[in-house]
């Protein structure tokens, strides 16, 4: 056990420069995550647009997501590349950050968001995929810890923004009424939002101005945001500089190619097929590979399309679950549970830092998955608790964090970390996200809010049982690579023997 420590150690020591940029960079990612939600009604403010308008934001930095982490998984994947995709990445997001509060036409916001979206794709597959190929089988653990800073970043930038949200109508009309919403009203709205703007039924009743004097100071916290993240995209400069790939070190042997790669990546930046673009879509790479390769990274990825569907339904729906009946909470006691959703998220990557040194993958991916369809299953029984409702948000939380990077870790590692399962796995992750919410929202609409728990339960079932499923075919896989060996080895036999 304390060799293993000590190699560990040392494997972080050779590379702690490379992890902690990768780490800053997944700060990153988790300020933009969680930003948009609380702001939201601010910036319908500044741009003076009504409320269905300005949540097209949402999906417009979702859909971007989406297409960002296609684009940074088909894109190739030497180190060259992923840093200067990093720092341009982290670059556009310090920028989107600074010209927000720029920002007076909703079409201009989308398009800023839009660009936020993209580069932030880009950041979770490169940032995943080369953590990965740096630490193969010893990834499990780095992968908690960067999945711990996202986080870490979208419980910073609720709090940056706290103190400059208006608590009051942010327009005052001309023709201003009693009428107009009341401080508890907005929190009410600003907490419905909190889930990318799926909740967004019954809203019809609360007046809110389009017209008038826009009296708003959210923009100091977008600033404040964009110099918090600045240090950011000097870590991956510094980084360039380290391993000599500036433009003015061009010419001068790499750092990197004096290091020994070889105990965690034999192949270096050419192997595996992370040289060439769209390397991954390459099929002379794919022939020849067995039916289970494929199975594998369908299988992987819809156990992630499924778990990140929930955690995105869950953040986005258990505020509006709590407000409605049975429960009826109040607005600031049912505020605080997406808050504790997601804090219970970050302290469990942090815990699974340490479990996964103790654990393999498969153990702590059964044990979350069994504790989620529990937690689950007991929300449906005990529906009219309300002490139940925070314990079980809780729990849930820290049951499905470690689900992405252990399912990662576990995926490269059965595929012997060839093929595409990074790209597959984060691409399908945010599809998920984006589809189970607005699936799980029309359903809601249409059947009533106890509707929530049940296609996050169901959901949570189907999962597991696609993970049972991927144990089985691992289990295949695994057959087939150990006996092809020993086939060839049987055939070259009878040739040596006759000559």
């Amino acid at each position: 056990m304390k060799l293993l420590d000590e190699r560990i150690w040392s494997l972080f020591k050779r590379h702690w420069q490379q992890t902690l940029t990768y780490w800053s960079v997944f700060f990153s990612f988790g300020l933009c995550i969680a930003f948009l939600g609380p702001t939201i009604l601010d910036l319908r403010c500044q741009t003076q647009s009504t409320l269905q308008q300005i949540t097209w934001v949402f999906f417009s930095q979702q859909f971007f997501l989406l297409l960002g982490t296609s684009i940074g998984g088909l894109c190739k994947k030497t180190f060259m590349f992923s840093l200067s995709a990093l720092l341009s990445c982290t670059l556009i997001i310090s920028l989107v950050f600074a010209i927000i509060p720029l920002c007076y036409h909703v079409t201009v916001l989308s398009i800023a968001m839009a660009l936020a979206g993209t580069a932030m794709g880009v950041i979770d597959t490169i940032a995943n995929k080369q953590l990965v190929k740096l630490y193969q089988k010893d990834s499990a653990i780095f992968l908690q810890a960067l999945h711990f800073f996202i986080g870490l970043g979208a419980l910073v930038s609720p709090l940056v923004a706290d103190p400059f949200l208006a608590e009051d109508s942010c327009v005052l009309a001309a023709n201003w009424t009693a009428n107009s919403s009341s401080s508890s009203d907005l929190q009410h709205l600003r907490s419905s939002l909190a889930g990318h703007g799926t909740a967004l039924h019954n809203i019809s009743q609360y007046p809110l101005h389009t017209e008038g004097v826009i009296i708003t100071r959210v923009s100091y916290a977008f600033w404040i945001i964009a110099l918090i993240n600045l240090p950011v995209p000097a870590a991956v400069l510094a980084l360039m500089y380290h391993e000599r790939l500036l433009l003015c070190f061009r010419n001068s042997p790499r750092l990197l190619d004096r290091d020994s790669l070889s105990s965690t990546n034999p192949a270096g930046d050419s192997g595996q097929g992370y040289g060439s673009v769209f390397g991954c879509c390459n099929p002379a790479k794919l022939r020849g590979r067995p039916a289970t390769f494929f199975i594998i990274h369908a299988l992987g990825g819809a156990i992630l399309f499924i778990t990140d569907g929930i955690i995105g339904s869950y953040a986005g729906f258990v505020y509006t679950y709590a407000v409605s009946p049975p429960l009826l909470m109040g607005h600031k006691t049912a505020g605080c549970l997406d808050s504790i959703f997601w804090a219970s998220i970050t302290a469990g990557r942090l815990a699974f830092i340490y479990l996964s040194y103790r654990y393999t993958s498969p153990r702590l991916l059964t044990i979350s998955l069994v504790g989620v369809i529990l937690v689950q299953c007991l929300l449906l029984i005990f529906y009219t608790s309300c002490v139940f409702l925070f314990i079980g948000t809780c729990v849930l939380g820290l049951c499905i964090s470690s689900v992405f990077p252990s399912m990662l870790a576990f995926t490269e590692d059965t595929l012997d970390y060839k093929g595409c399962a990074t790209t597959v796995l984060v691409t399908s992750a945010s599809t998920g996200e984006m589809m189970l919410q607005l699936l799980v929202g029309s359903v809601i609409h249409s059947r009533g809010s106890y509707a929530f728990l049940l296609c996050c339960t169901i959901s949570s079932v189907i999962g597991f049982c696609f993970f049972m499923l991927l144990l089985y075919v691992q289990h295949i896989h695994r057959n087939c690579h150990t006996d092809s060996p020993k086939n060839t080895d049987m055939k070259e036999k009878p040739k040596t023997g006759g000559s």
